[in-house]
């Protein structure tokens, strides 16, 4: 028996369901992106359905080519192919499964919003959040709605922002259950692009996951608060039907803090210059993430089974 019901998952979802594993190419891959894509190729599979691998690249100041080249690279020697977002075509130059090709897909749907829903520019910093709210230390603070009703117009150095208004969100986790959020209290009016022009990783996940079709989201427990949001901003978009949502256990550290790329010996790289074969790694992040209760070798074609397929 498997970490939860896919035939219950199934019943929520299309035949054939496309999901997506969107990894971030700030840093080089580890054993927590390992683990994530255990759970988005096995459920993926075992369903019956299909794997999209989408580059977010939208923080232009941190990502880097070689981690995106790197991350192909780990992949394939993992075993991992996806459906669609093939390594040859983001190898070939620009795609629309790579997000900083894609700024004037975002810039349209960012006009879009602005006809469906105040949209206006804020010049705030994350300090000034910060101070309004009380907590220099906390990055959920929610905006304070500063720049609500001061009518800036966009100039460099000034970001763009969603309304959001008060009202709760209500949704079903495929392994948590039913969920209950706030997203006015939680963080308050979403930031759509930063003040350095970026597009913030909520409004371009959103419009991703809407283009592209994604019907079934999985990633970690930490993004279980972006939820609500997420789908808030899906429907002033104009999606009709939201993804199903599954949020899995993350690998942690000793010290209790969620696995980062910094974290050098889980890092795909480092344990293959090591002498570790690919199944030996998916075996590891299985064990970690919860899904097997010792470590052993795991081939692609056996992630399936971790959850209950036949």
């Amino acid at each position: 028996m498997g970490p939860l019901d896919l035939d219950a998952l199934a019943r929520r979802l299309p035949s054939s369901p496309l999901t997506r594993f969107a990894p971030s190419p700030t840093g080089y891959l580890h054993l927590g992106h390992v683990a994530n894509a255990i759970w988005v190729w096995g459920i993926a599979r075992g369903l019956g359905g299909r794997v999209l691998l989408r580059l977010e690249d939208h923080d232009r100041g941190r990502c880097r080519p070689e981690y995106e080249s790197a991350l192909l690279e780990d992949l394939a020697w993992l075993g991992l192919e996806p459906d669609q977002g093939r390594a040859g075509e983001l190898q070939a130059g620009t795609s629309m499964w790579r997000q900083s090709d894609c700024g004037e897909i975002y810039a349209s749907s960012l006009s879009r919003l602005a006809g469906e829903a105040s949209v206006f520019v804020c010049d705030c910093s994350r300090k000034d959040i910060a101070v309004d709210g009380g907590d220099l230390l906390n990055e959920e603070t929610p905006y304070p709605g500063r720049c609500r009703d001061r009518g800036l117009m966009p100039a460099p150095g000034r970001g763009v922002r969603v309304r959001i208004d008060p009202g709760e969100e209500c949704f079903v986790d495929s392994r948590l259950g039913e969920q209950r959020q706030q997203p006015a209290e939680q963080c308050g009016d979403l930031l759509l692009r930063d003040r350095l022009g970026n597009w913030s990783y909520q409004f371009a996940v959103v419009v991703d996951d809407l283009r592209h079709e994604v019907d079934l989201v999985i990633r970690g427990d930490d993004l279980l608060s972006s939820t609500g949001r997420q789908l808030r901003l899906g429907r002033l978009l104009g999606r009709a039907t939201p993804p199903v949502f599954l949020h899995h256990p993350l690998i942690r550290q000793p010290s209790g803090e969620k696995l980062s790329k910094a974290a050098g010996d889980t890092g795909v790289r480092v344990l293959r210059e090591r002498g570790a074969t690919p199944a030996s790694v998916l075996g590891r992040a299985a064990w970690l993430t919860g899904l097997i209760d010792r470590p052993r070798d795991l081939v692609p074609e056996e992630l399936a089974g971790l959850f209950g397929a036949s």
